[in-house]
């Protein structure tokens, strides 16, 4: 199929997308010749689902159609999927007609197993090599502008491997929401106001007097560094007679501890476009707003001197105070003021990663949203469980106010940002995992970011081998992949698309960081059984190189997803 004279474009759209539409318009043609009855008018249409099948024996793609039509048309589903079958090799055999499918078989009960033609494969080899940066971007399924506010550590001391994947798992999430066509904007917010920061206050206070810490206060060498780099002016100015001390102290000691913060975070590669101020809010007005919105819909009271919210009338297990009788606003006013004005600045879709610890918070906040008038589905919260650092064997000790913990920066400086990246991203939001930190400090196969990595700067290391010899990737693969190492590579290549499509769907990056390692090491297959440069046939090694220089970009892309870097050596 791959001399056909007639243009054949597959690359606007994902493989599987063009598979799906290919098995829907055979099925629609099965119906027009008569091979297929229509679907009666009061039965709902069945979805055209199409999936990668778990053994690539049977195909790329696999379909259960004829299984979900097998009750409202009263027919066996091998009956119907034959129809199906007959109707998509029909197209592959006409020239005049574009589809991925070259060959369509029947499995029991009524599967429908399908393989590419080299054609479809052809194509997006050919658009990868045309368009590198745009490889692996998908078009936007009901775009939305989307806010997505994550990591948002208290200001009251730096912050440590816990944080981290809050700050990776939002990172991560707002990179593939871009792929998949989302408008994204990366939001922390500092809680910057409150009990906390007076404790902070306090401790530095008592450090710089040389009093013992508060009971309540925080421990930890950068509390004693505070004290110490504390200006003279601020000291007599919140010693002053008169003077909150606590909170004058505390409210300086919050803002040297945010550049420590935003300085871990630009190690990290994590940027910020926009950083909210809980204290910005209360002077804003925005609590004060959410409070007589959630009044004018009926949803709060006044008891005991204090402002409650009903959220008994939305299931939950007791109302809830959002102003204290002393006129103070809780945390929970808080939050129902930063949703009133994060919707205020025009987004659809707010999403909030939080630690599993504030799973009580989610409903509630979700419930005011919409008792407030706006959409409770819009209104999106990830919490992530915990992560534990083993070294040595033993799992590291955790908790900021004693002072024990390893801080993001001491973190990265021993394993570096890629491989904590790659770790985060493999691993499901929901599941709670040990960091074994020698693993990841080795430079080797045994660490998986190394090993793709390692691809990545091995194709390089080919490509400018093969210039030295001068030799070129050719512009396309065109009749190149009749050789099962060339099939087999290129066909790894064209998933990329769907992989984003999946983790766009599912929030999730795992599949990416699989994906990535199936791209390597197949890759290592076929650089193992094919000759990529070789001088005595230079249109095969440039049909090779082509292929060879696809899967290096599609390795760098989806790197690049992940925020992680594609060396050309190593």
């Amino acid at each position: 199929m791959s001399d056909d004279p007639l243009p054949r474009v597959f690359a606007a759209e994902p493989i599987r997308t063009q598979v799906r539409a290919a098995v829907a318009r055979a099925w629609r043609d099965a119906i027009e010749s008569g091979a297929l009855p229509p679907i009666p008018g009061d039965t709902p249409v069945p979805e055209v689902d199409v999936e990668r099948p778990s053994d690539p024996a049977h195909g790329d793609f696999a379909s259960n159609l004829a299984m979900r039509l097998a009750r409202p048309y009263r027919m066996a589903p091998a009956v119907i999927a034959e129809a199906l079958a007959t109707q998509l090799e029909r197209a592959a055999a006409e020239p005049t007609t574009s589809t991925p499918v070259a060959t369509a078989e029947v499995a029991a009960p009524g599967f429908l197993n399908m393989r590419l033609g080299d054609a479809a494969l052809e194509t997006t080899v050919a658009a990868v090599l045309d368009d590198p940066a745009g490889w692996g971007r998908v078009e936007a399924r009901g775009a939305r502008t989307v806010n997505v506010e994550f990591v948002s550590a208290n200001p009251t001391g730096p912050l440590h491997v816990g944080n981290a994947r809050g700050a990776f798992i939002g990172d991560l999430l707002s990179r593939v929401l871009e792929a998949g066509g989302q408008r994204v904007t990366r939001e922390y917010y500092f809680n910057d106001s409150g009990g906390q920061i007076r404790n902070l206050g306090a401790t530095v206070a008592a450090l710089r007097r040389g009093d013992p810490i508060p009971e309540d206060g925080y421990k930890g060498t950068y509390v004693d560094e505070l004290a110490d780099s504390l200006p003279d002016d601020v000291w007599s100015t919140a010693t002053a007679p008169g003077a909150d001390t606590d909170g004058l102290i505390g409210k300086w000691a919050a803002g040297r501890v945010r550049l420590g913060i935003e300085a871990s975070l630009e190690g990290l590669g994590v940027h910020f476009d926009v950083w909210t101020s809980e204290a910005r809010l209360h002077d804003e007005g925005w609590v004060t707003r959410a409070v007589e919105r959630l009044r004018e819909h009926g949803h709060v009271y006044d008891q005991d001197g204090a402002v409650w919210f009903r959220s008994t009338a939305f299931g939950d297990d007791k109302d809830r105070v959002i102003l204290r009788s002393n006129g103070e606003p809780t945390y929970f006013a808080a939050d129902i003021g930063y949703v009133t004005e994060k919707f205020s600045r025009g987004f659809d879709h707010l999403i909030y990663i939080w630690g599993v610890d504030h799973h009580g918070t989610v409903a509630r906040l979700r419930n005011a949203a919409g008792a407030m008038g706006y959409d409770r589905e819009a209104v999106q919260i990830l919490l992530y469980a915990w992560v534990h650092v083993i070294r040595d064997g033993g799992q590291v000790s955790m908790s900021k106010r004693r002072g024990d913990f390893v801080t993001l920066d001491e973190f990265l400086g021993e394993v570096g940002p890629d491989a904590a990246r790659w770790f985060f991203a493999s691993r499901a939001v929901t599941t709670e995992i040990d960091f074994d930190i020698e693993i990841f400090k080795k430079q080797t196969n045994e660490n998986p970011v190394y090993y793709v990595q390692y691809a990545h700067a091995r194709i390089a290391s080919i490509l400018r081998k093969a210039a030295e010899a001068g030799l070129a990737p050719a512009g396309d693969v065109t009749g190149a992949l009749l050789g099962a190492p060339e099939a087999a590579l290129a066909r790894a290549i064209v998933r990329f698309p769907e992989v984003v499509e999946d983790a766009v769907a599912s929030e999730e990056t795992l599949g990416l960081t699989a994906y990535a390692t199936d791209l390597a090491t197949t890759f290592h297959g076929f650089y193992r059984d094919a000759r990529v440069v070789d001088q005595d046939a230079p249109a095969r090694s440039a049909s090779r190189l082509a292929l060879a220089s696809a899967a290096r970009i599609t390795l760098a892309n989806t790197l690049a997803l992940l925020g992680i870097s594609a060396p050309d050596s190593m």
